[in-house]
């Protein structure tokens, strides 16, 4: 039985407004006006005088959703309800019934996002003064690696159960079966992770089917072979995975970004980068594709969860030594947390 209060963390959880989160992919912004959820709440990104915004997608009037506007001439946001006009600080600054040269409401003014930035090929919001900093990914500056994007995936799903997921490779034989599990170790050697600040990272070398390796069709390596696999996690919902291979040489990364849009839904950002594949399009292609499947077979558990809530009290479920980097996650979110809030908002 489980003392004391439990600590559930929920998508649309308030203490996470004080952290950077993805909202969309640089590429979907262009010159509209676009719709994004984040923790529950509807957000408007627009390019507003040379720089990327969020406001609230409401218009302070009739709260109209300003997605349905339009930016004009790159300095406003205009309404497409009474043609209210917003510059990039979110000021009203015409209101086209009064006239011009009327005096403006000071109240007229759109809620904004406390930080905004572009960073990883992804707009990044945060919507109060964030704690910590952007993710690193060190292969993404890196001229030798090649960098190959996922699909967008929506998903019902917990942003935290993603993470927790992503970590874990004590699942590998069991829901990787259709991809690269069938041959994985399934007993999990001791380990340990390292934490720094609310960082988590671990190093560790194991044994693992190669399917992807072309040697192997033509038996000139063996399908079981090394790599090392480099966790990173950085709170709320980032993490990266760095797999050197050990005997068929090449380094594969795969980032991982999750957006908690509302209570029950999450958009999902993952990226390659790879070194190993000598800008062969097709040969990143068909790495993007295989990385979509594993994604898929992730899903098809997370999707299935009828408790959409990352559980921060350990003794709420039952954990083992094969959890720890699992456990670090917990208590590296839940110090990330601190005091910013209660509960769900």
């Amino acid at each position: 039985m489980v003392e004391g209060p439990v600590d559930w963390l929920a998508n649309d959880d308030r203490r996470l407004r004080r952290a950077w989160h993805p909202v969309a992919r640089v590429a979907e912004l262009g010159e509209r006006p676009l719709r994004r959820w984040l923790l529950g709440e509807p957000w408007v990104l627009v390019r507003l005088g040379g720089g990327v915004r969020a406001f609230l997608d409401r218009c302070p009037h009739r709260r109209v959703p300003l997605s349905l506007g339009a930016v004009e001439d790159g300095r406003v946001l205009r309404c497409a309800y009474h043609g209210w006009c917003f510059d990039g600080e979110g000021r009203c600054v015409e209101i086209p019934a009064l006239g011009p040269g009327a005096a403006l409401p000071p109240q007229a003014r759109l809620v904004p996002a406390a930080a905004v930035a572009v960073h990883l090929g992804l707009v990044w919001v945060a919507p109060e003064a964030p704690r910590g900093s952007l993710p690193v990914v060190p292969e993404a500056e890196d001229p030798g690696f090649e960098r190959g994007d996922l699909p967008v995936r929506e998903a019902r799903c917990s942003a935290g159960m993603l993470l927790d997921n992503f970590l874990d490779f004590a699942h590998f034989p069991f829901v990787h079966r259709g991809t690269f599990g069938a041959e994985e170790e399934r007993e999990v050697e001791p380990y340990a992770p390292q934490v720094e600040g609310n960082v988590v990272r671990l190093r560790l070398e194991h044994w693992f089917a190669n399917r992807e390796d072309p040697a192997v069709a033509r038996g000139e390596r063996p399908l079981r072979q090394r790599r090392v696999m480099s966790y990173e996690y950085t709170p709320p919902f980032f993490a990266r995975l760095r797999l050197d291979f050990v005997d068929a040489g090449g380094t594969n990364t795969i980032v991982l970004a999750v957006q908690p849009e509302t209570a029950e839904r999450c958009r999902i950002y993952s990226s390659l980068f790879r070194d190993d594949l000598g800008g062969d399009e097709a040969a990143m292609a068909e790495a993007v594709a295989y990385e979509q499947r594993i994604l898929e077979e992730d899903l098809a558990v997370q999707e299935a969860l009828d408790d959409l809530r990352l559980s921060l009290t350990l003794p709420v479920e039952v954990h083992t030594r094969a959890d720890r980097i699992t456990v670090e996650l917990r208590r590296a979110l839940s110090r990330f947390l601190g005091d910013g809030g209660a509960g769900p908002g």
